[in-house]
């Protein structure tokens, strides 16, 4: 992003000021999504976000600012109303995995992700930034599953965050090719699987442990 003098912004906490933001965010998110890393320019953002470019440099400094800004941002547009609606009693485990089926299809999420791996690979503080978002979006998922009284714990968690990941990845990977069918209908198996049947076969295993146990007790009183 080539060096451009920061304008001025509204003050802080003023709608102008958080709207500026998220119009720079939303269309950074979009050019991202659908033209990939290269597209993240200043002469393109401040057109598809109709904002002057020094709008772009005082809340966004730097390319790795933006970056990371953008994949925060795509957690938050796609939590948040997740989260709401389980806390209002509204969200399903069904409705969960048909939910995040359509995100991961989405092949725009899956390269912003994309992105930030690759960029992490030259910049340290891009990695740590992606160590960061890992975790906050194995947090948004320890929540969701909290509320369906879903196992929670760092281990499924961490589970069923590997399974989405991967199965976002090969859909990203085979959707533009002749396999595309097949790919959306995995990319919606896995995630059915990560919100309905995975935790099912948690408590089994947990209660075929317990029972294990309780008849060990028995055996050797």
């Amino acid at each position: 992003m080539h060096p451009v003098r920061p304008t001025p912004p509204a003050p802080a906490g003023s709608p102008e000021r958080v709207d500026a933001r998220t119009r720079i965010l939303d269309a950074a998110t979009e050019l991202l999504a659908q033209h990939g890393l290269r597209s993240l320019t200043q002469p393109r953002i401040s057109r598809k976000s109709g904002l002057r470019q020094g709008h772009l440099t005082y809340y966004f400094p730097t390319r790795r600012d933006l970056m990371i800004g953008v994949a925060q941002h795509s957690l938050d547009s796609l939590s948040q109303p997740l989260l709401a609606r389980a806390r209002r009693g509204r969200l399903t485990p069904a409705a969960l995995g048909r939910a995040l089926g359509a995100e991961l299809a989405d092949r725009g999420r899956v390269r912003i992700i994309m992105g930030l791996v690759s960029a992490a690979e030259d910049d340290p503080l891009i990695a740590a930034a992606l160590h960061d978002l890992i975790a906050r979006v194995r947090g948004k998922l320890a929540d969701l599953f909290s509320l369906l009284g879903h196992p929670a714990d760092r281990d499924s968690v961490a589970l069923a965050h590997m399974m989405l990941m991967g199965a976002a990845v090969l859909h990203h990977a085979r959707s533009a090719t002749d396999h595309a069918s097949a790919a959306g209908r995995e990319v919606r198996l896995a995630s059915r699987f990560v919100a309905t049947l995975l935790p099912a076969l948690h408590a089994g295993g947990a209660a075929s442990a317990g029972a294990r146990r309780k008849s060990t007790r028995k055996a050797h009183p």
